[in-house]
């Protein structure tokens, strides 16, 4: 029986939906081929680099894999407190060598403590000050309750160089310049409003129920939220210690106005001096780049799970 002329045409649109099917797939693989080349490209650099000695690093063309891998670079870091730094060390010890460190490398591991002191601190302190202000503005109804809603939110519309000025005032009246504290306290300004969005927005998804339900088994306000919401906004409050770590452990506008000196640095600070030393050495730059990226690495692998859900929660309201 030979095919009807439907039959036919079946099989052509057929034909041609399994092509245009192909043909998308296809251009979907190679776009996320490009985009996580263009992603990951400059951390494999970044890595590449931090293996290999000056002379290598700035060859051309680029060498993606070290001929020669060292370890000079991160030797540099962890001992150079143990080696005297001079001019004249400087001047004789050739970058291109792979055996010169910057006058401030011995700064890099304390900065790091620094950095990591702060962020801890800002990211407690932001759920001390962050948790209680969401549920109360998610859970009980006041008066002003929208429009101070509103009014933290608004601060995140306004850029940060354009704080520095009132922060600046504000860190020297209460005599703050030059120490850690100064850090925190402008950390909290720009980190809190995101903590209270997040978790307003996943405590208004919680059923009201359930904050009832305690209420008339006898829990206070505080006794509703430790043992009846924090349990279940896990997610979202993993996911805005993340942000308020990470925040705290990369910015540098504020840490370079406020700081001065080694006791209060953070790591952005030391790193970037480090291009303005009595020469530049791409390779321990970019070692250095490696130990400051390790802490949100690790962070971010080991929440993974927790991040997008989080900064999803209450999105979609049922």
């Amino acid at each position: 029986m030979k095919p009807t002329t439907f039959d036919a045409r079946s099989e052509i649109y057929r034909n041609k939906s399994q092509t245009t099917a192909r043909l998308r797939n296809l251009s979907i693989f190679v776009f996320s081929i490009l985009l996580l080349a263009y992603v990951l490209g400059p951390i494999a650099w970044l890595l590449s680099s931090s293996f290999q000695t000056e002379a290598e690093i700035v060859s051309v063309p680029p060498h993606w894999i070290p001929d020669e891998p060292t370890l000079k670079n991160f030797e540099a870091i962890f001992f150079s407190e143990f080696e005297e730094v001079t001019y004249d060390t400087r001047k004789k010890a050739d970058p291109v060598s792979g055996g010169y460190i910057p006058s401030t490398a011995k700064d890099l591991l304390p900065s790091m403590w620094n950095s990591f002191l702060v962020s801890i601190a800002v990211v407690m302190l932001n759920l001390f000050v962050g948790v209680p202000a969401a549920y109360a503005m998610a859970k009980i109804r006041f008066w002003g309750r929208d429009g101070t809603i509103y009014t933290i939110l608004t601060t995140r519309v306004i850029p940060d160089i354009a704080l520095v000025v009132p922060f600046f005032l504000v860190i020297k009246n209460l005599g703050l310049l030059d120490h850690i504290a100064s850090l925190i306290v402008t950390y909290l300004a720009v980190t809190v409003p995101f903590t209270v969005f997040i978790l307003v927005s996943f405590f208004e998804s919680l059923p009201d129920e359930l904050d009832k339900a305690a209420r008339v088994d006898g829990c206070s306000r505080l006794q509703t939220l430790n043992k009846v919401f924090l349990p279940l906004s896990l997610p979202s409050l993993v996911a805005v210690m993340l942000f308020a770590f990470l925040t705290s452990w990369n910015e540098f506008l504020l840490a370079l106005m406020f700081t001065q000196t080694i006791a209060s640095q953070t790591l952005p600070i030391i790193v970037a001096g480090f291009t303005s030393d009595f020469t530049i050495s791409f390779s321990f730059i970019n070692a250095a780049g490696v130990i400051a990226v390790i802490p949100p690495v690790v962070l971010a692998v080991m929440f993974e799970r927790y991040i997008v859900s989080g900064l999803t929660a209450g999105a979609v309201k049922g």
